[in-house]
């Protein structure tokens, strides 16, 4: 999928949006302010309500941003609709939780739209993207395992799809002969030295019209997923070392919760 690869820096894919002081994740907000910051790709979550609607949040958050232990998928919707997010110091917003439906309206046409948790439920989102016309603005993720891949051939082959591989690829080959829209990979590893990015493989995804996704976001300090090139060493002195490094190595598309700064940094980087 060209519009995946410019062939300069990476696109940007804004965490959740962009949150922060009194500005939720996953919230209206956050979206708003990632298009205004210039967003090429809002990544945001999918959660089902009791009665199998989606709903935008990411599941099991519910204490941290809602403050309720009570689940959304043991709630209805009505229950859903009248919850507010809270903000960084824990107070309530008036951010209400968006239905999958709205969230998608209000980005539709503006960026790329990554759906996380698509697994979660395949056909309903993937029916959900196509109410809205948006088959060529979304971006689909799964594992790599067959039950994941049978699931989205099965329900999604038309929409533009990245595997989630982690240390090694192995399967990227395979999927190019699979009945599906697969574009690349999301590319998740512990050390610098992983095959997943060596310069050969990330070349011969290159070659074979493949793109490469990082994740510069600490979303758990213990879950290494970029090696030490993280959001958290760029805003705190060594950007060249924390975003620099994926443009370096031929990086497509970089998520992060900073996305002004790094696209700062990447607009000096081509100046």
């Amino acid at each position: 999928m060209e519009l995946l690869r410019n062939g300069k820096a990476p696109l940007l894919a804004a965490h959740r949006g962009v949150s922060g002081g009194n500005v939720p994740c996953n919230s209206e907000a956050a979206f708003r302010a990632a298009v205004a910051q210039g967003a090429d790709i809002v990544e945001l979550d999918v959660s089902l309500s009791r009665s199998g609607s989606l709903f935008v949040f990411h599941p099991g958050m519910e204490p941290a941003h809602l403050g309720t232990k009570r689940l959304l998928r043991v709630r209805g919707d009505r229950s859903v609709a009248r919850l507010r997010f809270r903000n960084y110091d824990h107070a309530k917003t008036t951010e209400p939780i968006l239905t999958l439906d709205d969230a998608l309206e209000l980005l539709k046409g503006r960026c790329m739209v990554n759906l996380d948790k698509f697994w979660s439920a395949p056909e309903a989102i993937a029916n959900c993207v196509r109410r809205h016309g948006m088959e060529e603005q979304v971006l689909i993720k799964t594992g790599a395992g067959e039950g994941d891949l049978k699931k989205v051939e099965a329900v999604a082959a038309d929409l533009p799809f990245l595997a989630i591989v982690r240390e090694k690829d192995d399967v990227s080959e395979r999927l190019l002969r699979r009945k599906l829209r697969f574009c690349g990979i999301e590319a998740l590893f512990k050390t610098d030295d992983a095959p997943v990015v060596s310069d050969e493989h990330i070349a011969w995804l290159h070659k074979n019209g493949l793109c490469v996704w990082g994740n510069a976001i600490v979303y758990n300090y213990k879950d290494v997923i970029a090696a030490s090139h993280t959001d958290d060493v760029a805003v705190t002195g060594d950007p060249d070392a924390g975003w620099g490094w994926f443009m370096q190595k031929g990086f497509d598309i970089v998520q992060t919760d900073w996305l002004l700064a790094a696209r700062t940094y990447y607009a000096g980087k081509q100046a």
